[in-house]
């Protein structure tokens, strides 16, 4: 066995682990229907919807379908909650509705770039093995559970409480980090729609503060959520402070900013344009260009 093949195999116990421990705090003092609470339940749900698409996607070695189950699975994950929490608690409803925007315009955006590209090189070789394919499969159920923990522990919260400060403040950071984001994912969009800049790496907009200013909203809005959640978090529950930790995490240190870097050094790399680019601007956090 590979060593791709070698880390697949040891990830996906390690995923489902890492989502036990989730369940197992995340669920401390929530509702319950049954004698299960709606948080454990919200979580196997992330999960066993990836492994049902994985079937056709194996079977038909595709990727096309991958990001958009993602984003259906983080809306089907927080309605799913909110019925079987069955109650009119204003928090709960309003991380419902941030959780909705933000899934399906990313869902139609990514949707979208892969019909246009008819690919998504991340998946090239993966896609040819069960194992490593099903591991992609199985961090995005994962990733789905992590994100959400902050939101899904206030939905299913026993005690609703009115909306205060944090509330109004947790919308203020998710608007900006979601106007950021929609914003440099737009500017990139018409950047590469234009036949003049093929071949060409964007520096323009918000992308001349920032090399990654659309993983930089992606993390603010998290925060949002998370401020919106913390003031019905008690105990265990605090796990939630996971989710734009593991954002991060994702984003800077795992699949998002090393990957890009890396191709973009082998696409530009060496070129005196784009090595100016790379030491004036910001890899994150959008700050005026270094002189």
């Amino acid at each position: 066995m590979d060593r791709a093949k070698r880390n697949a195999l040891i990830s996906i116990p390690i995923a489902l682990a890492a989502g036990a421990g989730l369940v197992w705090a995340g669920s401390s003092g929530n509702l319950l229907v049954g004698v299960q609470s709606v948080f454990v339940r919200a979580v196997i749900l992330a999960f066993a919807f990836q492994w049902v698409a994985f079937v056709p996607a194996y079977m038909f070695r595709t990727e096309r379908f991958y990001d958009t189950v993602g984003s259906l699975t983080y809306l089907t994950v927080v309605a799913f909650a909110i019925l079987l929490v069955n109650r009119t608690d204003q928090r709960a409803l309003l991380l419902f509705g941030m959780v909705t925007i933000w899934a399906l315009r990313l869902g139609l955006f990514l949707s979208h770039r892969v019909r246009r590209t008819g690919k998504d090189d991340r998946f090239t070789e993966i896609k040819k093995s069960f194992i490593r394919f099903l591991s992609a499969w199985t961090l995005q159920g994962l990733w789905v559970s992590f994100t959400l923990a902050a939101a899904l522990a206030a939905i299913t919260a026993p005690t609703p409480q009115p909306l205060g400060i944090f509330a109004r403040i947790g919308v203020a950071v998710w608007i900006l980090g979601f106007g950021i984001e929609v914003t440099a994912d737009w500017q990139k969009s018409r950047f590469r729609g234009d036949p003049d800049n093929q071949g060409r790496f964007i520096s323009s907009g918000l992308w001349s503060w920032s090399r990654h200013p659309n993983y930089f909203g992606e993390i603010v809005l998290w925060i949002g959520v998370l401020i919106i959640a913390a003031p019905v978090l008690q105990g265990w529950q605090w796990v939630g402070v996971v989710s734009p930790l593991f954002v991060t995490l994702l984003l800077t240190k795992i699949s998002g900013i090393p990957i890009l870097e890396r191709r973009a050094d082998e696409n530009w790399g060496g070129q005196a344009d784009y090595e100016d680019y790379k030491r004036r601007t910001s890899i994150l956090i959008p700050l005026p260009p270094r002189k």
